[in-house]
Order: C-alpha cells, then structure tokens, then sequence
C-alpha cells in the first residue's frame, strides 16, 4: 500500500456505513453519560441501529466485492466500541446502585466489554471460516433484551424512576461475565461463515428499535407489560439458542471428525 495514500481513498462505500454505525455508537455513549434512565434507553436504543448498519456495510462490502484490508480493520474497531464497549458502559449506568454492589458491576462490565475486543481481534487473524465463539452482535442483542424487559416491567409499574427488579442487580454482573467468556470461548463454533447468525439478526434485530420507539413513546401499563413479556422470551430464545445450538453443532463436528488417538 502506497504511503501516500489519502484516508478518502482508501475508503469504500460499505466503509462509510460503518462509521456511521460508530457515529451512532459514540452518540449512544454520550447518552450512558448522562446517567438518567431514559437517556440510558436512548443510549440502547441507538445502539440496536449499530445492528443494523453492521449488517448492511457486510452486505454491501460482498454485493460489490470491495472487501478490503481498511474496512476489515476498521469493521472490527467500530464493532469494538458499539457491541463491547457502549453496551458495558449503559449496562452499568443502567443498573449500579452507589453502593460496593458497584464494583462487582465494574469487573462484570470490564469483563464483558475485554471479551468482546478479544473476540474480534482473534478474528482478524482467523483464517477458517465460521465464527468461533459468539458474535459480538450477538451478546450486544443480549444486553439489549435483558436491559428493555427490566425497563418496561419497571416502566409499567412506576415510571421511568422507579428501580429495576431486585434480582437483576444480583444477576446482570454475572451474567456480563458469562457473555464475555462465551465471546472468547472455543468451545462454540458457528456454522460455516455463520449464516445463522445473519438470520437470527434479520429476524430479532428490527425488533429493539422497534420497541425501543415504544419506550420513548411513555406508553400505558399494558402496552409496557406486554413489551416487557416480549423482551423476556426472545431474551431466553436468543439465550437457550445460543447455548444449546452452539455446542450442539460443536458436538456433531467432534463426531462427525473425531481425532485420531
């Protein structure tokens, strides 16, 4: 590559749709700045956008064949930040309680955050295809869901103050930690190239954004409950989906190839 090179020109297409998609991811860190409960759900809201727009400079990028060794790199920065980074930084402005539970919240949150750039720096270098451990996306979408079902159950109970369910501030630093291991895993191997993962995107992704615009929306106590409901069974599908189709497939592969004594 030439020294001389100009950033402009080294930038395809797809590349300027991923830095929107890091535009937005930085907006959503502000918004976690703020520490209120509904700049917090701004903040998950625009990051469910991220999905999005990860799925359509990857679209892009293969339609036109302008893969390249700038959008690779720059792909994986820009998913560093909006699926590691700013979901860790508004699971922990959503759920701290200013007292020493916060500093289990922070390993969680550093945690989960540091699986996410490992995971995709480990992919860079990775030539089989698939993805070993889960997609960043993936555990982004987690987070999402796990965040918007305590905010309308919380919602429709009292308001945007009133305080999330007492179990989930025990669960979510635990729950973070799991998530960034499963980033980093090898004990779980999507299948070739993943396309189920872009499959499991198209069909759940539209829905936080979706909803997301129902929160801002301040809707009744019904509309919030059933929101919430919602949230709760594709927060398990996604999570039993995960676990289960994951190390089943890893299974089948051990069986299907076992290795020689």
């Amino acid at each position: 590559m030439s020294t001389k090179s100009t950033i402009p020109s080294l930038l395809k297409i797809k590349d300027y749709v991923t830095l929107i998609g890091t535009t937005i991811g930085i907006i959503a860190l502000i918004c976690g700045s703020y520490g209120t409960r509904d700049a917090i759900s701004l903040g998950f809201f625009l990051i469910s956008i991220t999905l999005g727009t990860d799925l359509i400079d990857g679209y892009i990028a293969r339609k036109t064949g302008t893969v390249n060794d700038i959008g690779r790199e720059l792909d994986s920065l820009s998913d560093s930040l909006t699926f590691g980074i700013v979901p860790a930084i508004l699971s922990f402005q959503a759920f701290k309680t200013g007292t020493i539970y916060d500093y289990i919240l922070i390993i969680g949150c550093i945690c989960f955050a540091l699986g996410a750039v490992l995971r995709l720096a480990r992919f860079n270098i990775l030539e089989n295809p698939g993805y070993l451990g889960v997609p960043t996306p993936v555990s982004c979408l987690l987070m999402i869901g796990f965040f918007y079902i305590n905010y309308f159950h919380a919602f429709a109970i009292g308001g945007l103050t009133y305080p999330f369910l007492a179990i989930t501030y025990y669960i979510v630093p635990f729950l973070l930690i799991f998530i960034g291991w499963l980033n980093i895993t090898t004990h779980i191997k999507f299948g070739e190239k993943g396309k189920i993962v872009y499959y499991v995107f198209i069909v759940l992704a539209p829905l936080s954004p979706i909803f997301g615009i129902i929160g801002i929306l301040n809707p009744n106590f019904i509309v919030s409950m059933t929101v919430a409901i919602i949230f709760l069974i594709l927060f398990l599908i996604l999570f039993v989906w995960t676990l289960f189709h994951s190390f089943l497939l890893n299974f089948l592969a051990k069986k299907k190839d076992p290795k020689p004594d």
